[in-house]
């Protein structure tokens, strides 16, 4: 007689079969009905809407919506695919957005179809599609991307509602610096009659310091007989200065995302002290911090260690071979790796107190951490010595986030960049806070990020001789909070706000951080 366990199992193989297939979205007759609902039931796999499941970890926690972030996407390519065929393509605002390298889980994803229904499709967690009965653009103008059908950039930049340069500046922006060449718009423009587009495209060329595409546009539209009224769509001007070579959405939108965050970073952010002249001391103060700093950050990271755990780690007393239970290890180990890892910044920091420049610092030794962090669970096999190697070679999500950081090549785009916007900063606080959020942003790494994202902030405040800074576990809610306000709206305000509270507070000699002794 089978057993329920030997039922489940079986249809777990049937689950596994589709997933190997790289089915993500799964319609219900994908699986029988008994496969179905068994899964259904033992938290396999989760109805999304009516007919259509996507697969979560049977220990996922009610509210956790992380499994369908993940899975958005995915999800939309093949449910559109199946409901509409080629009859179908997502607005071109969303398309510009893709094609400037946000891949945020929108609220409300828009579709054209001639058969669309102009009414809402209910997802999971507060998302939906919206089906909008419409003619398709050309043929021309449609492409695939990662399955999804949406109009190609230069179609998106023209035919997206003037709306969209106010509301999401920094993707329009990096969405214009993507084009190479003046023809690209031009073809459509002059095809489409679109004098006023055109006009206000002109003006958004020249925002962006592109006065040979804005020209190119002008002066081939007028001898086409049309009257071109410039009109710069965006609020304000940009003072990045755009290599017009770059074709990298990624580095063009962190480089405006540092500009035009900068500011309501020094906004919130006391004064920097200066370096101290007594730089033994403050190291020393740094020394006396270690075990609080690691009870609070291993402790954000969900790893369950006491001081008790720290301490012996730290001094060596822990014996591995005592304590094989795999979760102890792991546990023992994140924390061997984190004491490791703060005395390779501890040498860092002494770099910069010698004058040298602090971004420099970070781009040659950050490699070093990284590898000081996780040098543990490699000796004692809970990783490859691979998983050393350095930036990651495939993508990585974010528990509970709609922002999915950028892909692996985009990663070795922007640390370089990171880095020169780090040397390049004047202000120790800008460094810190807009450091520590575009490199989790970025995630360069398949694990540790939060770790090294807070050595960085604290290195970079050391750097002005701020107190090295504890985020508090208590606080993990609002600093995850703020940073996904960031990732997903483009607002620092909250994240540096929070930064600078907690700063402050250090400065007066009363951290908000649990003192761990």
């Amino acid at each position: 007689m089978t057993t329920p366990s030997e039922k489940l199992a079986e249809s777990l193989e049937r689950l596994k079969e589709l997933q190997d297939s790289g089915v993500i979205a799964i319609k219900a007759n994908d699986l029988t009905r008994v496969h179905r609902e068994r899964l259904v039931a033992n938290g396999f796999i989760k109805e999304v809407i009516k007919g259509w499941y996507i697969a979560t970890p049977h220990d996922e926690h009610q509210g956790d919506s992380t499994s369908w972030f993940t899975s958005f996407w995915d999800f939309c390519s093949r449910y559109l695919e199946d409901r509409y065929g080629e009859d179908y393509c997502i607005s071109a605002e969303q398309s510009l957005m893709l094609h400037s390298g946000s891949t945020v889980v929108p609220e409300q994803l828009i579709i054209r179809s001639t058969v669309g229904n102009n009414a809402p499709t209910s997802l999971l967690f507060g998302t939906s599609l919206f089906i909008m009965k419409s003619p398709l653009p050309s043929v021309a103008e449609i492409e695939v991307k990662n399955g999804i059908r949406m109009v190609n950039l230069a179609s998106s930049i023209i035919h997206s509602t003037p709306s969209i340069f106010l509301r999401e500046p920094i993707d329009s922006r990096a969405a214009l610096m993507m084009i190479q060449d003046s023809s690209e718009l031009l073809n459509i423009l002059l095809d489409g009659g679109h004098s006023t587009i055109a006009g206000r495209l002109i003006g958004a060329y020249r925002n962006v310091g592109q006065n040979k595409i804005a020209d190119e546009i002008l002066k081939t539209m007028k001898s086409a007989g049309y009257t071109i009224r410039e009109l710069d769509p965006f609020k304000g001007p940009t003072t990045v200065k755009f290599d017009p070579r770059e074709r990298s959405p990624y580095v063009n939108r962190i480089r405006i995302m540092w500009q035009s965050m900068r500011e309501d970073v020094i906004k919130v952010f006391p004064k920097a002290p200066g370096i101290p002249k007594n730089t033994n001391e403050y190291m020393q103060k740094i020394e006396e911090i270690y075990l609080t700093d690691a009870y609070h950050s291993l402790s954000i990271e969900k790893y369950k260690v006491s001081p008790e755990l720290i301490e012996s780690v730290r001094t060596g007393s822990w014996d591995a071979k005592e304590n094989e239970d795999d979760r102890k290890q792991k546990d023992a180990m994140a924390a061997r790796g984190y004491w490791q890892a703060f005395n390779a910044v501890k040498k860092s920091i002494k770099r910069i107190f010698n004058n040298e420049n602090a971004g420099t610092v970070l781009d040659d030794e950050h490699g070093d951490w990284y590898r000081e962090l996780f040098a543990p669970s490699v000796t004692i096999g809970l990783l490859k010595p691979s998983d050393l190697a350095g930036y990651r070679n495939a993508q990585v999500y974010i528990g509970n986030s709609k922002h999915t950081p950028i892909n692996k090549e985009g990663v070795r785009d922007v640390m370089p960049l990171l880095f020169e916007l780090l040397e390049k900063e004047e202000e120790a606080s800008v460094r810190a806070v807009l450091g520590h959020f575009i490199f989790v942003f970025t995630h360069p790494y398949m694990d540790g990020n939060g770790r090294i994202g807070r050595f960085l902030m604290n290195t970079m405040l050391v750097s002005g001789g701020y107190p090295w800074t504890v985020i508090p576990v208590e606080e993990r809610d609002r600093y995850m909070d703020a940073l996904e306000k960031a990732s997903v709206e483009k607002d620092i305000k909250p994240f540096a706000t929070f930064i600078a509270y907690l700063v402050e507070a250090a400065l007066k000699g009363k951290p908000i951080a649990t003192k761990i002794s």
